[in-house]
């Protein structure tokens, strides 16, 4: 399949999962965001290792969708609360978007550069286009681009370092 694609939130999801970890971890969730706001810029090509992929999603767009485990049931005041936190965590005032720039291509792997808070780090993410769908995912180390992680509790409650991040979208045509 060859061509300038286009892709938004009409065309899939693009999912950021979170663990817990530390001592109050029973009191935490694991979440599930949703990037809300995104744009994808795919070229096409073959062979495939001349084709390019750009994607930019808003940090302000980035919205609570499940909190599974924990002691009671995310609230609607929980989610704002999170929401809130992920904004500062990710300086978003300062840095309101992250982004990928492909600089390799491969059957099933992209490789490229992820910014995330203005530093820019290398990364491989897995993916497979099978009928027109193109899923994939790879593992995001806070830390490694001086995300610290968020804590309560006085450190008690963490979310773990590594978040997954997950795509499933369908490409036009």
């Amino acid at each position: 399949m060859e061509g300038t694609f286009e892709l938004g939130p009409d065309d899939g999801r693009l999912l950021v999962r979170t663990g817990r970890s530390g001592l109050g971890r029973r009191a935490g969730h694991d979440l599930t965001i949703e990037a809300t706001r995104w744009t994808a810029a795919v070229e096409a090509r073959e062979p495939r290792d001349a084709s390019s992929v750009e994607v930019t999603v808003d940090v302000d767009a980035l919205e609570v969708r499940e909190g599974a485990g924990g002691v009671k049931p995310l609230t609607d005041q929980d989610r704002a609360e999170i929401k809130k936190n992920l904004r500062k965590v990710l300086d978003a005032q300062r840095y309101p978007r992250i982004t990928f720039v492909s600089t390799a291509v491969g059957e099933d792997a992209v490789e490229g550069d992820l910014t995330i808070m203005g530093r820019v780090k290398p990364v491989r993410i897995g993916a497979v286009l099978n009928a027109g769908r193109l899923r994939g995912g790879f593992t995001v180390e806070q830390s490694r681009w001086g995300i610290k992680p968020y804590s309560a509790f006085f450190g008690a409650l963490r979310l773990a370092d590594e978040v997954e991040i997950e795509f499933d979208l369908r490409l036009p045509g």
